[in-house]
């Protein structure tokens, strides 16, 4: 900050900041940053500033500026989190920068009686903060109630209300803009401060010097609480209980209208008229920034945690390494405005044709050849019957049996008519299969039938009427054995 109000172009640089920057627009886009610039500084050329024997001013283009106030530290440059565009924003120092030059240029600071009562009201309350006395604590608390309660009496009894004359009352605000010209400056400082431990986490975590887990545990920690670790951070914790709570920001504005409307408030500037109204405002401001930042470096940092690849990151800094290393190579030895063939692709590695499949090389071998049966093991021929395939055989002449010479029979009753050893749900398919082949037609109804598995247990299918025509009639349908 001193370096920015030291410096020879002090004025040019103040005066800039002060006209992009303001309390509505605390954010501008790179471009409009760079044109609004440019046209300061050809407007002050154009008024023959500038020259040898006029204010001078700093050499260069608008982004040439820009970025040398980026490198001082004044201004910062970063990625709206609105519409990904870039922007720049005043930093803590530029912010105090102009906050200095305000008061300086502004009106001038006295001593008054509202600068003194605010001095006595703080040193009072850290007074009684500070004595953990209970005594002392009822004693002034008896002390304070009699007292509000003498002025009700007097109020209600027909007493006048004491008046402040118009000069107190500019004393008193002046005080109050006093205050709030420092708020600014502390937000900013909260939310750098922030971000400095977001990028101090971030590069630690980039190192892998310590194992992963005790780098999880303490950073995502670390990251929840940010605010507790930073001197400011704490500070503003404190102040975020008594300005967080909408109720107050609401109160603050009904108090300031009720400020603006007393007719003292006209002889205040039109500055200091406006900086009033906007006090609430840039209250809000203030913490949204900050909260806004915690939000920022909370993700950042769970993020990092989540996608963090130590090898990977290796890679990167070794090939950055190598770029770097090749650039001190090539450089000593090129001459001014040497072109460079650019690298349009990366190479392929010729490796020729790669295996797919890995397999046992030894050549495979047929299975081992199937035991002659001699007949001298007892196979349950009958229960392997039983559970095996449709019995086509059966089925066919079951179907003709039931049929009795019709022209169709009805598939859904055959099976229902047939014994138990050709009803199982098998046979139901082994049925339908006969009947396809002999030219079945589906009707519209839906049938239940029920089948009977060797077990005994039986299962229930649902189907659709089928009516088929008697095989027994139907020429060269063949065996289906």
């Amino acid at each position: 900050m001193l370096a920015l109000l030291h410096q020879t172009h002090a004025p040019f640089v103040v005066t800039v900041l002060a006209m992009v920057f303001t309390a509505e627009r605390p954010a501008v886009a790179v471009a409009d940053a760079h044109a609004e610039i440019n046209d300061a500084l050809d407007q002050l050329r154009a008024a023959g500033y500038g020259d040898e024997d006029n204010q001078p001013l700093p050499a260069g283009t608008a982004r040439d500026l820009c970025r040398q106030w980026v490198q001082a530290g004044w201004l910062v440059r970063q990625v709206s989190a609105d519409d990904d565009a870039e922007v720049y924003r005043l930093s803590a120092y530029g912010v105090g920068a102009l906050e200095v030059a305000g008061r300086v240029g502004g009106t001038r600071t006295r001593v008054s009686e509202s600068r003194v009562r605010t001095l006595l009201e703080a040193i009072e309350r850290l007074a009684q903060d500070a004595d953990p006395d209970l005594m002392s604590r009822m004693v002034r608390l008896h002390e304070e109630i009699q007292q509000r309660q003498r002025e009700l009496t007097r109020l209600e009894k027909g007493g006048a209300v004491e008046t402040v004359d118009d000069e107190q009352l500019l004393e008193a605000a002046e005080n109050v803009l006093h205050l709030a010209r420092e708020l600014p400056a502390d937000f900013a400082r909260v939310a750098e401060s922030i971000k400095a431990i977001q990028r101090d986490v971030v590069a630690e975590l980039r190192h892998d010097v310590r194992p992963t887990g005790e780098v999880l545990r303490e950073y995502l920690a670390r990251g929840r609480r940010i605010l507790d670790a930073t001197p400011e951070g704490r500070a503003f914790a404190g102040a975020l209980r008594l300005i967080g709570d909408p109720a107050q920001i609401d109160g603050l504005w009904d108090r300031l209208r009720t400020v603006l409307r007393h007719r003292f408030t006209e002889l205040l500037p039109q500055q200091q008229r406006r900086e009033l109204t906007e006090i609430s405002r840039r209250i809000e401001q203030g913490v949204k920034e900050v909260l806004a930042a915690q939000r920022q470096a909370s993700h950042v940092i769970t993020t990092q945690v989540r996608n963090h690849d130590p090898m990977r990151d290796r890679q990167v800094d070794e090939l950055l390494r190598d770029v770097m290393s090749g650039l001190h190579r090539w450089v000593p030895g090129s001459r001014r405005g040497e072109a460079v063939e650019p690298l349009r692709r990366l190479p392929v590695a010729d490796v020729g044709h790669l295996r797919q499949r890995t397999s046992d090389p030894r050549p495979p071998q047929p299975p081992a050849p199937l035991r002659d049966w001699d007949g001298s093991d007892d196979l349950p021929a009958a229960d392997t019957r039983a559970w095996g395939g449709p019995r086509y055989a059966e089925l066919r002449a079951h179907l003709e049996a039931f049929a009795d010479g019709a022209v169709a029979v009805d598939v859904v009753a055959a099976f229902r008519a047939a014994d138990e050893e050709i009803r199982r749900p098998v046979d139901l398919l082994g049925l339908l299969e006969v009947a396809h082949g002999a030219g079945m037609t589906e009707t519209t109804e839906v049938a239940v039938v029920e089948a009977v598995r060797p077990d005994r247990t039986r299962r229930r299918f649902a189907l659709g009427g089928v009516v088929t025509a008697n095989p027994a009639r139907v020429d060269g349908s063949g065996d289906d054995d």
